[in-house]
């Protein structure tokens, strides 16, 4: 202890030791003390040193605290000594006034080593860990300390130590779990650090719920109302979710895009934010934007786009773009996340549409951003941000386009002059005195007409009033009467890229821009001229326009036909210096710029020239327009038949697909029928099934009665078996009587006919007496009337016979009649005996009476049913059968179908040989082919084909 206060500086008699020679004492004493308590102190003191004598602790100390951390474990206290040691040897976070001014780099480079030296040996780094895995604050705060220092220092290196070491990430997760929230911050930093351009850690981190946590500990600091550990939580978000698309879809998919909701919620004031809630604010903007980024797949931007719509960011968003008093970066910072989240998202565009400012008359949100951008005061970031959101609401979407181009047509206009259009604050900005708001508006139209081949014919109809008595003049028109007036660079790069767009892939523009004699003799000037650097971008341009002029000509105007125009380019420019000039586009710097991203990024004004939309455009049309300028007019009439063949093929295979579509779509709808149908019959065959089993159980309940009924009847015979006679056999005695009705009315009926028998017999034997004198006559008369008698004589045995066997069934009749007569009078006297018997024998009789109505009505009842449900199963019979005609129909129209089909794929295949064969043949012309088309067709072509094997199987 005497040694250590003579290092610490106590009262000596001797001279003073040097720094390092006290740290070397140090250092022998930490290494050779044998008591806790000595080699502690020493450590302290190498602590208190350690600042001001880094290099020398750092050479000296560091094997020793190692050795220290590896043995004294159990004592905390010198542990926590030996990593704060450590950390101020490695760390460059010095103070100020520790600092001298010409150091720094000098510090970082004794940091950077340092920490080299200590994670030479992986075992320091994993030792570390576990100290970190410690719950006492005296070793796992400077242990977390400690690692984020050396993770600033060598950060590859030691994110790779972690990684392979076991659970070593998992372990360091554990920091955003305790409760002291100083070594929860730190912890957030450590994992910044720790999560820097490596992948493979950010992905461990995000599987080891890092969302959820920091998530959470978001909103318990107020959300954007927190402080700087909000943002530091935003930045290790940033990092995680950054370049990273497995992250990003884990992100969407946990369903956190929803918890992001409310850090945008703002108030009506929004005067006095601090700068911490900017910085929050602001941090949070650029988080969404790292999941819609145009830089990510293009499926993955598009899933977190309808995320945000449907939970509601989208419009939270819209709200903080159009409340008052918001910061200008915040709200240039919103303006650009808004177009991110709408762009190439058909819904989220539409949405944005929608979107009107709380001004009275409401106006679209689109024009109050538009009336911004071509403001001269507003501020240069701003508009930029503004063209940005502009060109992503109009990013393919078409109905956006027409809506934009309608409002500049004449039949839209708004005659009373009451609300200003976005089209016309396009045409104020194209046409104003301030050349960024030309540029803006220039590029914004261009947009309008980006690959809208239709829309590009519609902005032809545009009339411009440009002074009072004079005619108006077209749209086309003005924009060629400003370029040719030499007005600013900027403002001609504007136009030019404007009308490069507009008469690309248009030949009706391209006639109507060849129209004006002065045009092409402008644009040959402007190139043939040797001017300076500034005016070679503009140069370049021109040689592009004339240049499409060329390549999308239709030969319509007989003074600029292809072939003209290009000898005017060999007469006036020549056509190596036109190559020359048309090439200035490419190689100029902004223009490298512009091809990077999509979002206008410009340091100045002045930089803005180039948009990214238009850079692909050059790209495209930069190669085909030098081979067309080099080509002859026999080249070119064979490239316009080839061009035109292939057309008529593009056109007839369209119109084969459009046939197989149409058929396909032809025999879903008869496959949903078929299904329907088939539902339809499987319902109805339950249907009856289930009525058929309803009959049964009726008959069963039917047999069930009359079993009932006839054991009631053998039950009442007891009192009486008259009962029987009089209540059961009367109908049969009235059935009998009237048989014998019958019989007696058939006796009288043959004895009538009897005596008409007889009466004929009577006068045939009385003119048989009276006639014949002569002897023939009298024998042929003879001989008739026996014959005739004889005949009369059979029929009166036969009739006979018959009445004899009616008197016999008569006579039986009558005598089973006297029978139940006699038993009759036999029955009333012993009704009449007993009154009780008589009045228990009727009661009996109409209980029994009453039954028999009953199970007769019943009976009814079932047979009515039974005959309806025979007409219903006739029915659903007749409506299977309907079925089965109409199931064979259908099949007999698929195959016919699928033959057809066949004949259009076979038809397809020979007019896929003969493109390829006039595609070698433009090949060998030199005229460029792509590959793509047809790789798709082809692609389609094996996918109708599949389609068509599918339905086969």
């Amino acid at each position: 202890m005497n040694f250590l206060r003579g290092v610490m500086g106590g009262p000596s008699a001797g001279p003073q030791p040097s720094g390092a020679d006290t740290i070397q004492k140090l250092c022998d004493r930490v290494a050779s003390s044998t008591l806790l308590d000595d080699r502690r102190d020493a450590v302290r003191a190498l602590k208190s040193l350690s600042k001001k004598y880094r290099l020398e602790v750092g050479i000296q100390a560091m094997e020793h605290l190692i050795h220290v951390l590896q043995t004294d474990r159990s004592d905390s206290e010198i542990i926590g000594y030996a990593l704060d040691t450590l950390y101020n040897v490695i760390s460059n976070d010095l103070e100020e006034e520790e600092q001298e001014e010409n150091s720094s780099k000098q510090v970082d480079d004794l940091g950077s080593q340092f920490t080299e030296i200590f994670i030479k040996q992986q075992e320091n780094v994993t030792l570390l860990l576990t100290l970190v895995e410690e719950f006492d604050f005296h070793v796992r705060w400077p242990g977390v300390k400690l690692l984020t220092s050396l993770l600033k220092q060598q950060g590859p290196q030691v994110q790779q130590i972690i990684l392979v070491s076991p659970m070593g990430v998992s372990r360091l997760m554990d920091l955003l779990a305790d409760s002291r929230e100083v070594i929860r911050n730190d912890g957030v930093l450590l994992l910044q650090q720790l999560t820097k351009s490596n992948a493979a850690i950010q992905k461990i981190v995000a599987f080891e719920n890092a969302f959820e946590r920091l998530l959470d500990i978001i909103t318990e600091e107020g959300n954007s109302d927190g402080g700087i550990v909000v943002e530091d939580c935003l930045l290790l978000l940033q990092n995680l979710l950054k370049n990273n698309n497995s992250n990003q879809n884990f992100f969407k998919e946990g369903s956190y895009i929803q918890r992001m909701k409310p850090w945008f919620e703002v108030g009506d004031d929004n005067c006095g934010w601090s700068a911490q809630k900017v910085t929050n604010l602001h941090l949070m903007l650029q988080l969404v934007r790292v999941l819609v980024s145009p830089t990510n797949p293009p499926g993955a931007t598009s899933s977190c786009q309808k995320a945000m719509f449907h939970c509601g960011l989208l419009q939270q968003l819209c709200t903080i773009l159009m409340a008052t008093g918001v910061p200008a970066d915040i709200l240039t910072e919103t303006i650009n996340t808004v177009s991110e989240v709408i762009r190439g998202c058909q819904t989220n565009q539409d949405y944005f549409a929608s979107v009107n400012a709380p001004s009275n008359p409401p106006r679209p949100a689109i024009v109050v951003l538009l009336m911004s951008m071509v403001n001269e005061r507003q501020p240069f970031v701003l508009r930029c941000a503004v063209l940005y959101c502009f060109q992503c609401f109009l990013y393919k979407n078409q109905k956006g386009q027409g809506e934009i181009v309608s409002t500049l047509l004449p039949s839209t206009i708004d005659a009373t002059g009451n609300s200003v259009s976005a089209g016309q604050l396009l045409c104020g900005g194209l046409f104003s005195t301030d050349s960024l708001s030309n540029w803006c508006a220039a590029v914004a139209l261009a947009h309008a007409l980006q690959e809208n081949a239709t829309l590009k014919e519609q902005l032809l109809r545009v009339q411009l009033a440009t002074s009072i008595g004079n005619p108006p003049v077209s749209l086309l028109q003005q924009c060629t009467n400003i370029l040719s007036q030499g007005s600013k660079v900027q403002t001609r790069v504007g136009l030019l890229m404007l009308l490069c767009t507009w008469l690309s892939n248009c030949s009706i523009a391209v006639t109507h821009f060849l129209h004006n004699p002065a045009n092409v003799p402008f644009l040959t000037g402007q190139i043939a001229e040797n001017l300076g650097e500034e005016e070679q971008l503009v140069q370049g341009l021109c040689a592009l326009l004339l240049g499409i002029s060329i390549y999308y000509n239709d030969n319509s105007l007989e003074n600029y036909r292809k072939e003209k125009l290009k000898q005017l380019i060999e007469k006036r420019i020549g056509r190596e210096n036109f190559i020359e000039k048309l090439g200035f586009i490419s190689k100029h710097e902004l223009y490298s710029r512009a091809a990077q991203k999509p979002q206008p990024s410009f340091s100045s004004p002045d930089h803005m020239m180039f948009d990214h939309e238009f850079t692909k455009l050059v790209k495209e049309l930069e190669g085909v327009i030098s081979k067309a300028i080099y080509k002859s007019s026999e080249e070119d009439k064979k490239e316009e038949e080839v061009k035109k063949t292939l057309e008529q093929h593009d056109n007839i295979v369209t119109h084969y697909k459009k046939v197989i579509r149409e058929q396909d779509q032809e025999l879903e709808e008869l496959k949903q029928r078929i299904n329907t149908l088939t539902s339809q019959n499987e319902q109805l065959q339950a249907t009856v099934t289930q009525q058929v089993s309803q009959i049964q159980q009726h008959k069963d309940q039917y047999n069930l009665l009359k079993v009932q009924l006839g054991k009631d009847t053998q039950h009442h015979n007891s009192h009486g078996d008259t009962f029987q006679i009089n209540g059961i056999q009367t109908e049969e005695v009235s059935k009998l009587k009237e048989e014998l009705e019958e019989w007696k009315n058939k006796h009288e009926l043959l004895q009538g006919q009897l005596k008409e028998k007889d009466s004929v017999i009577e006068k045939l034997n009385s003119s048989q007496l009276e006639t014949g004198t002569t002897e023939q006559s009298s024998q042929t008369n003879k001989f008739g009337g026996l014959e005739h008698n004889n005949e009369l004589q059979k029929e009166l045995e036969m009739l006979r016979s018959q009445i004899q066997l009616q008197s016999a069934e008569i006579s039986k009749l009558q005598m089973e009649n006297q029978k139940l007569q006699v038993m009759n009078a036999a029955a009333d006297p012993a009704l009449g005996d007993s009154g009780t018997t008589a009045a228990t024998s009727s009661e009996l009789e109409a209980r029994l009476e009453q039954e028999i109505k009953e199970l007769k009505s019943e009976v009814k009842a079932l047979s009515e049913e039974k005959e309806a449900l025979k007409q219903h199963l006739d029915s659903s019979s007749s409506t299977v059968a309907i079925l089965q005609d109409e199931k064979s129909k259908l099949q007999r129209e698929v195959a016919e179908s699928k033959k057809e089909q066949d004949d259009l794929l076979v038809l397809l295949a020979d007019q896929d040989q003969k493109i390829s064969a006039l595609k070698i043949k433009l090949k060998d012309l030199g005229v460029p082919v792509e590959d793509e088309d047809d790789t798709e067709s082809g692609d389609q072509g094996d996918e109708d084909e599949d389609g068509d094997e599918e339905e086969q199987d």
